[in-house]
């Protein structure tokens, strides 16, 4: 894959953007805004959690977005009996009585992680550790994952009994937390029709393996003014309650606020959002755009926020503003 400039490239990876979401919908009916993140997150090499009711073609929107990147997807269904080896793989004992790693679920390029708060911690922490790492320890030998490798995790946000929530700091290791809501009447109207039918949908591979790494490292050499890295760094620390720039609102209504890693996936996160729009640096709007879905797992509201029903957006919301 040649192209002559950066500035190419960029103009390429529009074009592809526009044609993975035009692909997509034709399974998917609305959820763009879920759509974009989701996208982002795998071209910034990023992890998502989608968060949302089931019935919302949580597993059908990783399923459609694997069809269309040529990539290899596995699914995973997190239960409270599941092993770390379980995902990772183990090693057996073969005919030649050596021993063999078989490789588990987790060797694949898109991971969708299933109702990922339902097992346990030990499990939780494999995952994470793939994620962060991307490679996995058996029997003290490393192996290193497929790349590109992103992982897709969901939860439901009504039925927390038998549940081992992520804490916080396994939470970071999300780039985005996405929610998903019910769609509008017209949307559930086209769902309805199109899956009650015999109709099938093919779906055309927009981009490979090999093109996607590529689009990846061209998002980490778009460069960013100084001014969007000070905006970035000052939204992230302006939730940090009891700290020199901290709000008003973090002050009032935050425990804790987001970490570095924020700022880090602001600036990435920016920068992708910038490309698939064909511009060639991220302003503060793309700053702006990804903002809710980067700070809303990482602030920790206290009980007041809670009694009184200050929402994370609401939070956000004043602090952009």
């Amino acid at each position: 894959m040649q192209y002559n400039s950066d500035v190419e490239a960029i103009d390429a990876m529009a074009g592809k953007f526009s044609a993975m979401r035009e692909e997509i919908s034709k399974v998917i009916v609305g959820q763009d805004e879920v759509v974009k993140n989701v996208l982002i997150s795998i071209f910034s090499r990023g992890h998502c959690l989608l968060v949302g009711v089931p019935g919302l073609a949580k597993t059908l929107l990783v399923n459609t977005i694997a069809k269309v990147l040529g990539l290899k997807y596995s699914r995973i269904q997190f239960t409270p009996d599941l092993m770390p080896s379980d995902i990772i793989g183990t090693e057996i004992l073969d005919e030649t009585r050596n021993f063999r790693f078989i490789k588990g679920p987790l060797f694949a390029n898109i991971i969708l992680a299933d109702e990922i708060n339902r097992t346990p911690p030990k499990t939780q922490s494999a995952l994470l550790e793939a994620m962060q790492e991307r490679s996995v320890t058996a029997a003290g030998v490393s192996h290193k994952l497929q790349d590109p490798f992103f992982v897709l995790a969901t939860q439901n946000p009504i039925e927390q009994e038998g549940t081992y929530p992520l804490p916080e700091a396994q939470l970071d290791r999300f780039m985005f937390n996405v929610y998903l809501d019910y769609p509008t009447f017209e949307q559930e109207l086209l769902v309805v029709k199109n899956t009650t039918s015999d109709k099938l949908t093919q779906l055309d591979i927009i981009l490979n393996a090999e093109e996607i790494i590529f689009f990846q490292d061209l998002v980490r050499k778009i460069p960013v003014t100084n001014n969007v890295l000070e905006y970035a760094v000052k939204l992230a620390s302006r939730t940090r309650p009891h700290t020199k720039d901290a709000h008003d609102m973090a002050n009032e209504y935050i425990n804790w606020g987001a970490g570095p890693r924020a700022s880090q996936y602001l600036i990435i996160g920016a920068k992708c959002h910038a490309a698939i729009h064909g511009k060639y640096a991220p302003d503060i709007e793309d700053v702006n755009a990804i903002a809710y879905s980067i700070l809303r797992h990482r602030i920790v509201r206290n009980f007041k926020a809670e009694a009184e029903g200050v929402s994370v957006e609401k939070i956000v919301d004043n602090l952009i503003d």
